[in-house]
């Protein structure tokens, strides 16, 4: 696996060990001091994953992700203050797809970016469409849409609709949407993937999609239901 990865931090011995560590692993790292010189780096498109730092000087980290948002789906891993959960949920809320909270084992890091990055590609039998109601899923293109319309999905989100499109009416764990949307076990009082359906849910009737719809089942998970 290979990619190239771009950090925003203005912690530069924490890009500059990032970069040695990752470099192993065929990753190619650049990094940007600053929110503005991070988007201008983004400008020519050539990066597969960014992760990004919510407290940076000037433009904060939200302000970077919100502006990423508008016009690219690539993969978003946010740094955090340990325990500042208000910056975590902020994060998914905009869009991104995972977390970290400083300070962090660049091992743990490096499996969260191989994670999302795998996802992120077409695995075998990707050929597949899945299909309910308006909502059409192409495994191979990744792409969705609601009567033919493109819904923008997150990585994350597009592998929690697959997950759900996969087995209609069958209440799917937390804990096995984060395994298979995150590519990690369900942490205590962890509730990113409850916005992350929440995200889903919202893009979903913001696409006119009525059915078919997300429902929680208490304390369980999630089911697709309607759409025949």
């Amino acid at each position: 696996m290979s990619a190239e990865i771009l950090i925003i931090d203005d912690d530069r011995e924490l890009g500059d060990m990032l970069r040695e560590f990752l470099a192993p692993d065929h990753f190619r790292v650049s990094t940007a001091g600053s929110g503005e010189a991070g988007l201008e780096s983004l400008e020519d498109g050539r990066f597969d994953l960014l992760i990004l730092d919510i407290m940076l000087p000037g433009m904060s980290g939200i302000d970077v992700l919100q502006r990423v948002r508008r016009h690219s789906d690539m993969p978003v891993i946010m740094l955090t203050a340990r325990g500042d959960d208000v910056d975590r949920i902020l994060g998914l809320e905009f869009g991104a797809d995972d977390y970290i909270a400083k300070p962090f084992n660049p091992r743990e890091l490096l499996a969260r970016i191989k994670a999302i990055l795998r996802r992120a590609r077409p695995a075998a039998g990707a050929g597949r469409r899945l299909a309910a109601g308006p909502v059409e899923m192409d495994l191979k293109a990744r792409q969705v849409t609601a009567g033919g319309k493109p819904i923008r999905l997150t990585g994350t989100e597009f592998e929690l609709l697959r997950r759900l499109l996969d087995t209609p009416g069958e209440v799917v764990s937390r804990d096995k949407l984060s395994r298979e949307a995150l590519g990690r076990r369900l942490l205590p009082y962890d509730r990113s993937i409850d916005t992350h359906v929440s995200n889903l849910r919202r893009k979903l009737e913001d696409a006119g999609v009525e059915s078919p719809s997300i429902q929680s089942q208490r304390g369980i998970g999630y089911r697709l239901v309607g759409g025949d």
